[in-house]
């Protein structure tokens, strides 16, 4: 911690030397005062980062087991993630560290545990016993590559297939490797002239556990007999074998192949197929093969008692069907039914009622895994209906473009939201409840509620209820439904300011208490939005359009850009107070032929039936002005007690009255100064080239300052180098100064003048170039008299100054707490006249303790910029205190949050540096080292909120939730679900009598006799490495201590005999380096003979 000491005096110099000697020691003498004044309870130890939960779909999936008795799925990802799924609200997250894609999955059925094959030719056993599953071991194959991995039930051997064709044997206890090997020319013998190809399934026959059927790719499959360490049968075919799947009474088995038929074979009759069926082919009139069709990629065999077993397959399908969506085909009987799904198909289970594979299988349910989505299929209701999933997968349904986070929201919320929402649920789902059941929900521990909020690249909007480490979708809605849509490419014109998703969400503004909610769009667009629990048809969508132009001292500027400080509503003499229109103006050139007074998107003009939740309230559009395109709107503020919205772009800043439906203000960013301005600008004449106008992080150099808004750059980031379009050379220096963005927004009742004796209205303004004014909202009285009499807007003349873009202003009072803005409560705003002479007399109010402070008492602004944050006193504006947050790397979000009856900023760098400060002091609290910005997902997306959350977009399709309060790190542990809960085994499959006296039931296997090292010997030392994992002993002794802890209790022992183990590591190592000298010195000798002939050594 000595480095913030050092810096804090570092900081405290550079204040001093900032300000005018005039003023300085009497600024010392306050800031003196100030700390004296106002308690900061918060400290250090309050502070500790730690990731909670990840919600969504899992990225890239690649693989999916399934345990029917502790009823958990597991997905493994190409990145190395483990996803595992137990009853609604159980979930955990896991990740090897090797990020090498997971290729299989096996649980040990109701052992809390499970193993994981991946790529890099590594198994690791984990153990689900703990509510952070850790790898107890890891074995790692030195000279052959995994392909398939099969552990029967109720078994400590696990078998492993090669790329070589060859099978070795896992120890799950010990996780060392059996002497007993299958050799693949063993195993094929003579029975092909060429390699067989890499297993690409084991399994044991239901009926004799000594009995081994291993495909190969070519086409051969082997029944090999464990004991006699021979084969019993070999059945070859001309096809590729993609899986093999055995019927329960092992007497039959089914093989699926690359052209699209499958191949029904008797054990005892290798000749040939018992049935060869093509699912998809056509049947052809003079009995000739059906045309080959695409590979069967998987196919599974469940019995029932009751009826005709199910053949369950996906792929398959005729080559004739271009275009048509990945199936899954379910045969039952003479029925077959072709399941169309969204995505292509990773892997799909059956689900069935036992775990015994020599039992009826009464299969219920298919889980599918596709590529972007998990569908369950009910089996025994009549056209298999699926089942309504309550994972929150859906986060992705349109990629993400923007988000906000919300802890400490009103208690009504959530229900009005969940209320709203749930007459948008879908019909026709399987009325049984969700099969995957298992684990055990944590202790809630937090009682305040919490909201997420996903703008999404097709307009669409999403409510999450993010209470208690969970997610759950309340309320979703799509704001592209105001837009006319465009039928055809040729009828879209005006869309060209971005190349797709002309709806994408950039900015979302929305106030918790009064429910009013707006959003900026892609298209330069800005939609504001009212609750209400009823639904309503509007007519006509009121609408404006806002000429927002940049230009300097220039002549042809349309005559009115200077607002007059008092505009009358309604005045149609300027461009920039249009009164509402159904419909965009119809001027689409000007003059000279340019694109003019057009906008990007075109309003509907037919009437809009508006659902129950959020109706439109206004439509504010930015339009062409003399053939350039509007710029993108990179900041967004609304008030519900003034009734107003403001936002601004590279060109400047417009506000809006939507109460009265009038624009207030429209004036470039240079003329918001007035006289005052800072900067040297040259007159420029309108451009002819528009410019691009996704301003992002696309060209992320530390320390360089970028005059466009980064976290909220636009949606294209659905391919990942979206960016590539949206800032270009045309940015250059000279245009660097004088494109100056607003970006940040706030509205506040505060000291605006240093003059004043009282607070009032107004909203504080941050630029790019680091520059905060202020301007003074005059607003009229309550009730009718708002409708009627205009709101007054004038600049005050303050200006204050920072290095780097302006993020995020706040105001505390003089006790150091937050002011947060006025707002109106929310009330249903279609009501009966009695109710509407009541809120006539309402005033707006303010839970801002300044409005009960004595006019001489002051207040706090709190800037955050890019590079540094300042605590301004008012109304003197003093500077009491700064702090330098990055000299090399910049801060792409800041955000002034709550924690512990306290407040802090906290910020997050795109060095990776999570840091936060305490107010009014600054002080730094927590530095800490986290993620480094690899992409502009999460820039676009990291948010801070209260009581210590925060949150990212991790991956297209997940969120990562992380939290900085000590307090929520000690108690996460409590909070997380269980997934392993204590279970009886279901009692094996009866025999029957008659079955016993003549043998023809299962027939056990010693497998211990077998493949015990006493049995089979030791396996080559250099086949496989042992690693123990950081699971811990505590872990295992967790897992001892289970019902069925038999396995756990003798990995206890083998951890407890580290000491050996770890020997044998050291000796083995010594083998290997003794080895590699020696194939150094034969190399050598062999250089040094290799041209001489046999008679002359």
């Amino acid at each position: 911690m000595r480095k913030f000491n050092i810096r804090k005096v570092l900081d405290g110099l550079t204040a001093v030397s900032a300000v005018a000697s005039a003023s300085s020691a009497a600024q010392q003498q306050q800031a003196g005062n100030r700390e004296t004044e106002i308690q900061e309870t918060l400290q250090s130890e309050h502070f500790q980062l730690c990731k909670t939960v990840r919600h969504g779909f899992p990225y890239q999936p690649s693989a999916l087991a399934f345990d029917p008795v502790q009823k958990i799925l597991a997905i493994g990802t190409q990145t190395g993630a483990l996803r595992l799924f137990g009853r609604p609200g159980v979930e955990c997250y896991c990740q090897h560290d090797s990020g090498a894609a997971v290729i299989q999955l096996q649980f040990l059925i109701n052992e809390g545990a499970l193993v994981s094959a991946l790529a890099d030719d590594t198994l690791h056993l984990w153990n689900l016993r703990q509510k952070r599953p850790a790898i107890l071991h890891s074995l790692k194959f030195n000279r052959e590559r995994i392909t398939f991995c099969h552990l029967p039930f109720q078994s400590k051997w696990l078998y492993v297939g090669t790329e070589r064709g060859n099978i070795h044997i896992v120890n799950v206890e010990s996780f060392t490797l059996s002497g007993y090997v299958i050799m693949w020319n063993k195993a094929i013998e003579l029975s092909s002239k060429s390699h067989p190809g890499p297993v690409v399934h084991i399994s044991d026959n239901p009926m004799d556990e000594g009995k081994l059927l291993i495909g190969f790719e070519s086409g051969t499959v082997v029944l090999w007999d464990l004991k006699s360490k021979k084969a019993d049968y070999r059945y070859t075919h001309d096809e590729a074998i993609h899986s093999v799947a055995w019927h329960h009474e092992g007497k039959q088995f089914i093989c699926s192949h690359s052209d699209g038929t499958l191949t029904i074979w008797n054990v005892k009759s290798p000749t040939k197929p018992f049935q060869t069926i093509t699912p998809h082919g056509k049947q052809l009139k003079d009995g000739k093969k059906p045309e080959p069709c695409k590979p069967i990629l998987k196919v599974e065999y469940k019995t029932t008692r009751a009826g005709e077993p199910f053949i369950i397959l996906s792929g398959g399908l005729s080559y004739d069907t271009v275009g048509r969506r990945p199936c899954l085909t379910v045969m039952h009987g003479k029925s077959t039914a072709v399941l169309e799904m969204d995505y292509s198909i990773v892997d799909f289970l059956t689900l069935c009622e036992t775990p015994y594979p020599n039992d009826f299988q009464e299969p219920y349910a298919v889980v599918v895994l596709l590529e972007k989505d998990l569908v369950l299929i009910d089996l025994a209701q009549n056209g298999y209906p699926i089942f309504e999933n309550p994972y929150p997968l859906t986060i992705h349904e349109s990629p993400v473009t923007c988000c906000e986070y919300f802890a400490d929201c009103p208690v009504d919320l959530i229900p009005a939201l969940y209320s709203v929402g749930a007459r948008q649920k879908r019909q026709g789902y399987s009325k049984k409840e969700w099969p995957i059941s298992g684990g055990n929900w944590g202790v809630i521990t937090q009682s305040y509620s919490e909201i997420i909020i996903t703008g999404h690249a097709d307009g669409s909007i999403k409510f999450w209820d993010a209470s208690a480490i969970t997610l759950q979708v309340l309320y979703k809605l799509k704001t592209a439904k105001v837009f006319e849509k465009s039928r055809n490419k040729d009828d879209r014109p005006n869309t060209d300011i971005v190349d797709e998703d002309p709806y994408a969400i950039q900015i979302i503004s929305w106030c918790p208490e009064s429910r009013m909610l707006c959003i900026a769009g892609v298209s330069a667009h800005v939609i504001i939005y009212r609750f209400s629990k009823q639904e309503m048809t509007t007519e006509v969508i009121p609408m404006l359009e806002v000429r927002l132009l940049y230009e300097i001292n220039d002549v042809e500027t349309p005559d009115g850009e200077q607002v007059p400080p008092v505009p009358t509503p309604g005045t149609g003499s300027n461009p920039q107070s249009i009164v509402p229109q159904s419909h965009p103006s119809t001027s689409s050139s000007s003059s000279d032929g340019l694109r003019d007074n057009v906008p990007c998107l075109k309003v509907k003009n037919s009437p809009l039936k508006q659902s129950p939740g959020y109706q439109i309230e206004l439509v504010i559009q930015l339009v062409w002005v003399s053939g350039e395109p509007p710029q993108q709107i990179t900041s967004l503020a609304i008030n519900s007690a003034y009734g107003l919205v403001v936002f601004g772009n590279c060109n400047g800043i417009a506000m809006v009255d939507y109460l009265q439906k009038t624009v207030l203000l429209n004036l470039g960013t240079i003329e918001l100064y007035g006289s005052n301005d800072p900067y040297r600008r040259e007159p420029r004449s309108p451009r002819k080239t528009r410019q691009p106008s996704g301003a992002g992080l696309c060209d992320i150099n530390e320390g360089t300052v970028v005059p466009e808004d980064r976290c909220k750059s636009p949606t294209s980031d659905v391919k990942d180098n979206s960016f590539s379009r949206s800032r270009s050379s045309s940015v250059t220096s000279i245009d660097k100064e004088s494109r100056e963005a607003i970006s940040a927004l706030h509205f506040c009742e505060t000291f605006t003048r240093k003059a004043d004796t009282s607070p009032s209205p107004c909203l504080w303004v941050g630029t790019t170039l680091g520059t905060v004014l202020v301007i003074v909202l005059n607003l009229p009285p309550g009730g009718e008299q708002r409708l009627l009499q205009p709101v007054i807007v004038s600049p005050s003349g303050t200006i204050l100054r920072l290095k780097g873009a302006i993020l995020r202003m706040a105001f505390l009072d003089t006790t150091g707490s937050l002011v947060p803005p006025a707002h109106e409560p929310w009330r249903e705003h279609y009501e009966d006249k009695d109710e509407k002479e009541k809120a006539k007399k309402r005033r707006p109010v303010s839970v801002s303790p300044s409005s009960s402070q004595e006019i001489s008492e002051n207040q706090y602004a709190v800037i955050c910029s890019e590079k540094q944050a300042k605590v301004i006193s008012l109304p003197s504006q003093n500077c009491i205190y700064k702090q330098n947050i990055t000299e090399t790397s910049f801060v792409l979000r800041g955000d002034i949050v709550s924690l512990n009856n306290s407040i802090c900023l906290a910020c997050f760098c795109a060095n990776g540096h999570i840091m936060t400060f305490s107010l009014p002091s600054l002080r730094p609290l927590l530095d800490v080292y986290y993620l480094p910005l690899t992409n502009m997902r999460i820039a676009r997306t990291f948010c801070f909120t209260n009581n210590g959350q925060a949150l990212y977009l991790v991956s297209p399709t997940e969120i990562q939730r992380l939290t900085y309060s000590q307090e929520t790190c000690e108690n996460l542990q409590e909070m997380l679900g269980e997934l392993f809960t204590l279970v009886e085994t279901p009692e094996a499959p009866n025999r029957g009598f008659f079955k016993g006296l003549f043998g023809g039931g299962a027939q056990s296997l010693d497998r211990e006799e077998l493949f015990g090292e006493s049995a089979s010997g030791k396996a080559s030392r250099s086949l496989a490495q042992h690693i123990p994992g950081p699971g811990g002993i505590e872990g295992v002794k967790g897992a001892a201590s289970g019902v069925v802890g038999e396995l756990a209790r003798a990995r206890l022992a083998l951890d407890e005999r580290g000491q050996k183990l770890g020997e044998l590591e050291e000796k083995t190592a010594a083998m290997l380096y003794s080895a590699d000298s020696f194939s150094k010195h034969a190399h050598e000798m062999m250089l040094k003979y290799k041209d001489k002939k046999w008679y002359q050594f």
